[in-house]
């Protein structure tokens, strides 16, 4: 027979799938919106711009987030009807967890490589106003000789 222990413990693993799954969907809607290079010169990277990149990786994680919160639901419902009819449980590798940390380092490698190889550094802030600084000052001293 199933203890109190087991629904709850099924219930915390289900909440905190349902956790993931919005998160990962509030992620994608930000990274849709915002795109990966904000602020950043436009430059073509195999003849995509970064803004579309940044819609398909947001897009690929609001459809991850809705895949993980889908099978969480199917997943809980299922144990929860097991442990119900008092059938044993067995515990295995979650299928579910290992294919969404595959996928994501997947796509954490995807955006990593575009960001390396595709989008320009960003301006050397440090140098350019140093530069200015000295530049003015030569002009400052220009006036009073």
């Amino acid at each position: 027979m199933a203890d109190l222990r087991d629904y709850l413990a099924e219930e915390r693993t289900f909440l905190a799938w349902i956790r993931t799954g919005i998160a990962l969907m509030a992620f994608g809607l930000v990274l849709a919106h915002f795109g990966i290079s904000a602020d950043q010169p436009t430059q073509r990277a195999f003849g995509v711009e970064p803004h579309e990149l940044s819609l398909w990786f947001g897009a690929a994680l609001i459809a991850v987030g809705v895949t993980v919160n889908l099978s969480s639901a199917w997943r809980y419902m299922r144990l929860i009807s097991q442990l119900n009819r008092g059938q044993f449980v067995p515990r295995c590798v979650s299928k579910q967890g290992v294919a969404l940390a595959t996928f994501l380092a997947l796509l954490g490698m995807l955006a990593a490589i575009y960001l390396v190889r595709v989008l320009p550094p960003p301006p050397d802030t440090l140098h350019a106003q140093s530069a200015r600084t000295s530049a003015s000052i030569g002009d400052h001293d220009a006036k009073f000789r």
